[in-house]
């Protein structure tokens, strides 16, 4: 059970009755311009008191508009009516790491940073010690501000996956963004402190939705021409949204 405490510092009054849940982006801009419209008619054919969408993380790289992506989310919510919470993925996690240490630049450009530069129309033979210059305030603060998980009910919320058999609050921030061996294939209860909690995640993409007993991976690869996934999610249903 969620109590007010594990929601305090959240942008969320109370437990939601729907939670909207967004996969991976990576730079598709009009893909999550028309998958925030499928959510709001979702919303009026199927009203609920509350809803709560969260973005699980990776909004650049690899695809044309990341810049595009970081502007439509860092204002706030994108559906008027409706809480927001942004997650870190990795990909961010690379740039900031860039940003704050140009010896880490390397590893970000070779990941899909060169397109996130190019989207703000910075070459990327430009010197890493004034990307932080150049990239808009606004998008570098959004990305300072994200948060590695989000617990709401039954469901934990996290871009990567947890370390299986470790308390949630032990878990590791560098398995939260990048685990894959020894989560996916997990067959049973994830966390200890936790049982019964479902790990909403993506990262790892694959044609469909994964929806599992225990988890359900929302990555439907984006980053190479797959659609932008919404999982819709209540105390007894899932579907799926997507464009």
């Amino acid at each position: 059970m969620v109590t007010k405490e594990l929601l305090a510092g959240l942008d969320v009054p109370e437990l939601p009755d729907r939670i909207y849940a967004v996969g991976d982006v990576h730079g598709q801009h009009a893909r999550l311009k028309a998958l925030h419209g499928l959510i709001r008619d979702d919303l009026m054919a199927r009203p609920v008191a509350r809803a709560h969408l969260v973005h699980l993380g990776d909004y650049i790289d690899r695809g044309p508009e990341s810049a595009g992506c970081l502007q439509l989310l860092c204002h706030g919510s994108p559906i008027a009516g409706i809480s927001c919470t942004n997650l870190l993925g990795n990909h961010e996690q690379m740039l900031l790491n860039a940003v704050a240490n140009p010896r880490d630049a390397d590893m970000w450009l070779t990941n899909g940073g060169q397109a996130t530069l190019l989207s703000w129309g910075i070459d990327p033979s430009t010197d890493p010690a004034r990307w932080a210059k150049l990239i808009p305030a606004p998008h570098l603060h959004f990305l300072a501000g994200l948060q590695p998980k989000l617990q709401l009910g039954r469901y934990l919320f996290v871009h990567a996956g947890v370390r299986p058999g470790i308390r949630l609050s032990m878990q590791s921030p560098f398995d939260l963004l990048w685990i894959r061996e020894g989560f996916l294939d997990w067959e049973g209860t994830m966390l200890p402190d936790a049982p019964s909690l479902r790990i909403v995640h993506g990262h790892t993409p694959s044609a469909e939705p994964e929806l599992r007993p225990n988890r359900l991976g929302i990555d439907t690869n984006a980053a190479r021409g797959g659609k932008v996934t919404c999982a819709a999610l209540s105390s007894d249903s899932v579907y799926f949204l997507q464009a």
